[in-house]
């Protein structure tokens, strides 16, 4: 059965001040969206607003995930029910490698799954590591690394395309995961995220830039103004955001509230 993140007329205020003025998306397992618009639109107040962020507070709406409203779930919650998040700025966790920080991820979802059991092994999980490694054409010396440490802006980025494939969500959403990198880091983290496409995961992009659709083909894009989705479509509609700024999207709805 496929999966579907629905928001539905979602409003979200931090401190009182309204962001989100009623957001409507369905993104469902096996699709790419891309979520574009200028700064200051309510981009990353969406994304950070469907994992559960404690500063965002939803004012009206819904978000189904596999057909629950999850609005009074926790952060964990949500993330062990299958949704993920790609930080813009991904922290540096000094002391802890990226294969402890990884597999201590698949026993507390596997520990909510099912109290008794006893985690993945550590065979098991080297094994399980590698195969994803060789998916995204990775170092395996990459692992023993501490999370995000020294981390070029590129290597972060890759990192959470490491922890996508591990753990298998429904729902990637990626927060401008494309901000600061060269044209080579960009082209590692789109091929990641290309190779783990399919079926079983669906992918919603936040993206100020149409680049990051040159290497990752999206099935649909949606244009947010002011807090809303004001305009969706196909790749066409990014090429068409890129060649003519969002001038003619506010004049189409200054008519339109006109009219």
């Amino acid at each position: 059965m496929t999966e579907a993140l629905e928001i539905r007329n979602l409003h979200v205020a931090i401190e009182d001040n309204e962001i989100l003025k009623g957001v409507d998306l369905v993104v469902k397992q096996g699709e790419i969206h891309a979520l574009m618009g200028p700064n200051g639109t309510g981009k990353s107040t969406l994304a950070k607003a469907l994992l559960g962020h404690p500063d965002y507070e939803i004012t009206a709406g819904e978000i189904l995930f596999k057909g629950e409203n999850i609005i009074e779930m926790d952060v964990d919650e949500r993330a062990r029910l299958g949704m993920f998040l790609a930080f813009q700025y991904p922290v540096a966790i000094p002391g802890v490698s990226v294969a402890n920080f990884l597999r201590t991820a698949i026993n507390a979802h596997r520990k909510a799954a099912d109290p008794e059991d006893k985690g993945i092994s550590i065979p098991d999980f080297r094994t399980l590591l590698k195969a994803k490694m060789d998916l995204l054409e990775m170092d395996h010396q990459f692992a023993g690394r501490y999370l995000n440490e020294g981390f070029s802006g590129g290597e972060k980025k890759r990192a959470e395309i490491l922890q996508l494939a591990t753990l298998e969500p429904a729902i990637a959403i990626l927060d401008e995961t494309d901000s600061g990198l060269d044209i080579d880091a960009l082209r590692i983290v789109a091929d990641g995220v290309n190779s783990l496409a399919g079926p079983d995961l669906g992918v919603l992009i936040i993206t100020h830039y149409q680049r990051i659709l040159n290497y990752i083909k999206p099935d649909f894009v949606h244009i947010m103004l002011d807090g809303r989705v004001a305009e969706s479509g196909g790749p066409d509609l990014a090429e068409h955001l890129e060649e003519h700024g969002y001038n003619w999207l506010r004049e189409k709805q200054s008519k339109a509230t006109a009219g």
